[in-house]
C-alpha cells in the first residue's frame, strides 16, 4: 500500500507538496515500510478514507501514526494521501471530472504542507482532517474558490425558508471555501468560480439539486466593514451572502492566524502594513472581538457584488 520511495516522490509532486519536503518524506517513509504496526495503521487509514467514496458523510477520524518518531508522525498523513490517490483518481475518472480539476483539487495537500511550515516552522501535516473531503469526492477546486458538497444546517435552513426558498434541514447545499496562497479574492474571480461550479455540479452531480450555497468564515464578520472600504475584495465577498448566524462566542485568533500566519506573536509586534492587518490588530487592541459569521445565498441568484 505504501509506494516505494521513488513512486512516493512522484505522487507527492503530483499533490503539489513543496520540493523541500519531498526528500524528507521519502526518506522517513522507510520507517513506516519497516514497521508492521505502522503499515497496518496506514492500511486502516486508507480503508476508512476511501470507504463509500463520493457519499456526503459525517467527519471521520483516522488512526494516529503508531510509531515513536515525531518527524515521521508529522509526515504520516502524506503517506495516507499518496496511498489513497489511485482511489480518488479512479472516482474522478468514473464521474468524468476533468483531469485539471482533479489535479488542482488534490493539490490542496501541498497547500496544507506549506501552511504547516508557515505556522510551525517544520515540515509535515499535523492536521489533515480538512483534506479528507478532497480524497472522498466531497470537495472540488474550481477557479479561485473551493466548493464542498454538504447539507443544509438549521441556521441556513431557517434563514432560507424565511426568505421563501423551498428548502429544509438536510437538503443538499454547497459550502464555499476560500483557499490560501491563490491571489486576490477579486469579484471577477469569484464570479468565474461560481459560474464554473454551477456548470460542474449540474453535470457531475445532477441528482443533487442545490438551492443554496453556504459559507462559515471570519471573512463574514460584519465588523470588517467598519475598517475596509466598500469596494474592497473582502466586503464585496461578504455582500454575496445573507448572514444567517453570528455566534456569541468570539474566535479572536482565527483572523490573526489567517492574516499573519501565526498566533504566537504579541499583537503589538504584528505588522500593520495593510488595511486588513491594521483592522485585525487595532480591533483587538481596542478591546473588540472577532467572530466567524455564517452566511448563504440562493444558488441560482445572479447578484455578484455589493451593488448587485
Amino acid at each position: 500500500m505504501l509506494p516505494e520511495p521513488d513512486e512516493l516522490a512522484g505522487a507527492l509532486l503530483d499533490l503539489a507538496v513543496p520540493h523541500e519536503d519531498i526528500d524528507t518524506a521519502a526518506r522517513l517513509s522507510r520507517r513506516v515500510a519497516d514497521d508492521p504496526e505502522a503499515l497496518a495503521c496506514l492500511e486502516r487509514s486508507v480503508a476508512l478514507l476511501v470507504a463509500d467514496m463520493g457519499t456526503v458523510r459525517a467527519p471521520v477520524e483516522l488512526p494516529a501514526y503508531a510509531g515513536r518518531c515525531g518527524a515521521t508522525a508529522r509526515y504520516f498523513p502524506l503517506y495516507v494521501f499518496a496511498a489513497a490517490l489511485p482511489y480518488v483518481r479512479a472516482y474522478h475518472r468514473d464521474l468524468g471530472v476533468p483531469e485539471e480539476i482533479s489535479r488542482r483539487t488534490l493539490a490542496d495537500v501541498g497547500r496544507g504542507v506549506a501552511l504547516h511550515r508557515r505556522r510551525h516552522g517544520t515540515g509535515g501535516l499535523l492536521k489533515p482532517r480538512w483534506l479528507y473531503l478532497h480524497f472522498h469526492g466531497e470537495l472540488y477546486h474550481l477557479g479561485r474558490l473551493q466548493f464542498q458538497r454538504t447539507r443544509i444546517g438549521s441556521w441556513t435552513g431557517d434563514a432560507a425558508a424565511a426568505a421563501g426558498l423551498p428548502v429544509g434541514l438536510g437538503d443538499p447545499a454547497l459550502g464555499v471555501h476560500v483557499p490560501d496562497f491563490l491571489g486576490p479574492l477579486t469579484p471577477a474571480a469569484c464570479d468565474r468560480s461560481v459560474a464554473l461550479a454551477r456548470a460542474f455540479f449540474a453535470r457531475h452531480f445532477p441528482r443533487e439539486p442545490y438551492a443554496v450555497a453556504t459559507c462559515g468564515s471570519w471573512l463574514l464578520d460584519p465588523q470588517l466593514k467598519r475598517y475596509l472600504p466598500a469596494d474592497s475584495h473582502i466586503v464585496r465577498f461578504q455582500d454575496r451572502f445573507r448572514l444567517s448566524h453570528l455566534p456569541d462566542e468570539p474566535q479572536d485568533l482565527t483572523p490573526v492566524r489567517y492574516v499573519f500566519g501565526t498566533t504566537d506573536v504579541p499583537l503589538d509586534r504584528l505588522p500593520r502594513r495593510t488595511r486588513l492587518e491594521r483592522a485585525v490588530v487595532d480591533h483587538l487592541r481596542g478591546g473588540g472581538h472577532w467572530y466567524v459569521g455564517h452566511g448563504w445565498f440562493g444558488w441560482e441568484e445572479t447578484r455578484t457584488d455589493s451593488n448587485g
